[in-house]
């Protein structure tokens, strides 16, 4: 039997005197779908934070592939994907150019990256505004390309923080679908389709 491919061990994180996140244990299975569920302010982001790097735990233990996801976080941030729950992506840029550039941060080669590019586009239903500025995109289709941002690079793990939250339903039914993938979205696999049951 293999190791789950997150463990977390009496994960703590606290801001003063307020503990925004409270001794939380858990381990997850590859090809495991995990979700946090519970109300507004309960540490949800806060959790997802520090398991991507984004912020330090104040005490406990969290491994990830085998990997200290504390001291050796810079190695881990190469194999998981992030799809924040508001956008990160710059809004002067193309979605073309952002995608691009989010793949040269992996260090993924010109022509690997670009042609990346071009397929998550075309399979997010993004092509005809591949070129267009970012903040010219309706509020789904910013949604979809942060999303294919955050798999640009095929990560093992992927994190999302409320994907489908401010969205319309049909977009939200192709977010859902994507999770359905594995691999990422290689070529071979069919293009998302907008109209899905």
């Amino acid at each position: 039997m293999t190791d789950p491919i997150i463990q977390v061990y009496n994960l703590s994180k606290q801001f003063g005197n307020f503990k925004a996140v409270k001794d939380v244990s858990f381990s997850i299975e590859a090809g495991e779908i995990f979700g946090f569920l519970g109300p507004n302010g309960s540490g949800k982001t806060t959790t997802i934070n520090i398991l991507t790097g984004l912020a330090r735990p104040t005490s406990g233990s969290i491994r990830i592939t085998g990997q200290d996801g504390i001291m050796n976080i810079k190695r881990v941030q190469q194999i998981i994907g992030i799809v924040p729950d508001e956008s990160n992506l710059y809004e002067d840029l193309s979605g073309f150019d952002n995608l691009v550039f989010c793949a040269s941060l992996y260090g993924i080669s010109k022509n690997n990256r670009e042609t990346r590019a071009k397929l998550l586009l075309e399979q997010f239903g993004l092509a005809d505004a591949g070129n267009r500025p970012f903040k010219a995109y309706s509020k789904g289709m910013k949604r979809k390309l942060t999303f294919a941002a955050g798999i640009i690079h095929e990560p093992k793990i992927l994190f999302l923080d409320e994907p489908t939250t401010g969205i319309d339903v049909e977009n939200a039914r192709q977010i859902r679908k994507l999770l359905t993938f594995s691999p990422w979205l290689k070529p071979e696999d069919s293009k998302i389709h907008d109209s899905m049951p």
